[in-house]
């Protein structure tokens, strides 16, 4: 018998799943970037901005952006770890990947890109300072064995840092409903010629683990020490956890 998982509202197969978020990230990924600093009113910048001041990477080490789609937090990091340190920007989702790889070879960096899942990451055991994942893990089937991995290529000391949309405070959950299914819709329908993916969006948001759930979750993938820092009232919230 097959397993169920969700895909925004709906229950799908597991197998399915990665499948049609595939679909979701090749449709938008051209104007992905537009429709994040719409949607957020150019937050999305100052979210990402905090997640890797958290993260206090220092010049030298290495960091594995996983999800790293159009790489504004490799770009980030890149600045951190100076010349004498690495980025390797991931992504499962090719089109993403291309995006990310373009904006910084247009803007002369080069640094590793690999196209790859985040269950099953394709790197060393004890490797990285830092694994990031924004945006990226509410997408992922199987968000427990994503964690594990990060843990796992972490070299100890190392921390995982996760920016995603979160629970939202109580008092704006009206307002925030309001904004995620019905106006978002029509801006992906406007900008990217798409509201289906937009709308999928909005509803894997609500499906995501809320602050608290997340927190756990980390634990249970063996990091120790997890922290989280609500942003903007909750829309997202930066997790933090450490290999000891």
């Amino acid at each position: 018998m097959s397993k169920t998982t969700h895909f925004g509202f709906e229950t799908v197969d597991e197998a399915d799943k990665a499948r049609r978020v595939a679909g979701v990230f090749t449709s938008v990924a051209s104007k992905y970037d537009i429709m994040n600093d719409l949607m957020s009113a150019g937050l999305h910048r100052l979210w990402k901005r905090f997640a890797v001041s958290v993260a206090g990477v220092r010049t030298g080490q290495r960091v594995l952006d996983v999800a790293g789609g159009s790489a504004d937090l490799s770009r980030l990091f890149l600045k951190a770890v100076g010349s004498t340190g690495q980025v390797v920007l991931t992504d499962i989702n090719n089109a993403m990947l291309r995006v990310g790889r373009d904006r910084l070879l247009d803007e002369g960096i080069a640094t590793p890109v690999t196209q790859c899942d985040a269950e099953h990451l394709p790197f060393p055991d004890n490797y990285f300072d830092c694994v990031s994942i924004a945006f990226g893990l509410r997408n992922v089937t199987h968000k427990e064995a994503a964690l594990r991995e990060m843990k796992r290529v972490l070299k100890p000391g190392g921390r995982v840092i996760v920016l995603e949309f979160s629970k939202v405070a109580k008092p704006l959950e009206k307002a925030y409903d309001l904004y995620s299914f019905k106006l978002l819709p029509k801006m992906g329908q406007l900008i990217a010629g798409d509201a289906d993916s937009y709308k999928y969006l909005a509803e894997s948001i609500r499906m995501h683990p809320g602050q608290e759930e997340l927190k756990q979750m980390m634990v249970d993938a063996g990091l120790e020490r997890v922290e989280y820092f609500n942003l903007t009232g909750g829309v997202v919230a930066v997790h933090r956890g450490y290999k000891l």
